[in-house]
């Protein structure tokens, strides 16, 4: 049997797919936006002072990356409603309940980037803050945070890609994302290799768009190297300034 490119362009060009790639850019986005403000929370617990903070944090860690992801996107969609009645209405839509799953999860492996990168920042940082009498909220947000930011934008801009194609697992409940409408078209014409290769070019064409904009913000806030900023004027070798 040919490949119908008749009906690969068709599929390409079609407001269903389009709709479903549309889908799964913005769960993954959202998810990896609620992703990242649990996960530094959980961060700030896991890098806190106090030991019930510390291994409440380490707990939520270990929870969530120990069980699949499938598994709680199903667990939220079908136990969910039978333990909540709420979650019974309309409002509880499959897009989410993706949500909720993905984000959760997320936060687990989110939160191991940001206490990494928080850690990442020398210890005199937070002394010289401190001496010119900053409240600790302060040295956190203004002095701390804006460096940690640079060392976690790569695993972050990773995990987003990431992010996207684990939306696929999303087909389980019912969400018409991307894979799930490749999958509708097949179960209809049993044309496999033309709904699958329209869903793998539209996965290329996000995925290099978000590794686009990860290059540009990684370029944005590198690290100067020693000897590049040994020429600048002013500068001290060793420093770190963006670019």
């Amino acid at each position: 049997m040919d490949f119908e490119w008749d009906m690969f362009t068709a599929a390409l060009t079609s407001s269903a797919f389009l709709r479903g790639a549309l889908l799964s850019v913005a769960l993954a986005v959202c998810a990896m936006v609620l992703a990242s403000i649990v996960g530094f929370g959980v961060a700030l617990l896991r890098i806190a002072s106090n030991r019930f903070a510390t291994a409440l944090g380490g707990a939520y860690v270990w929870f969530f990356r120990a069980i699949p992801t499938l598994l709680v996107l199903l667990l939220i969609w079908n136990a969910g409603p039978q333990l909540l009645p709420a979650l019974r209405d309309d409002w509880f839509t499959p897009f989410l309940a993706a949500l909720i799953g993905f984000s959760i999860v997320e936060a687990a492996y989110m939160a191991e980037i940001l206490r990494s990168a928080l850690l990442s920042v020398d210890e005199g940082q937070h002394l010289a803050a401190r001496a010119l009498g900053l409240a600790p909220h302060k040295v956190l947000f203004k002095v701390v945070l804006p460096q940690a930011i640079k060392v976690a934008i790569p695993p972050s801009g990773n995990e987003l890609i990431a992010m996207l194609k684990y939306t696929s697992l999303a087909s389980v409940i019912s969400l018409r994302e991307l894979l799930t409408t490749a999958q509708s078209q097949v179960s209809v014409t049993f044309r496999y290799a033309e709904y699958y290769s329209a869903a793998l070019v539209y996965y290329l064409v996000i995925v290099s768009a978000l590794m686009a904009v990860q290059h540009i913000v990684e370029r944005r806030y590198r690290w100067i190297s020693a000897g590049r900023i040994g020429q600048v004027p002013g500068n001290q070798v060793g420093a770190a300034v963006p670019a």
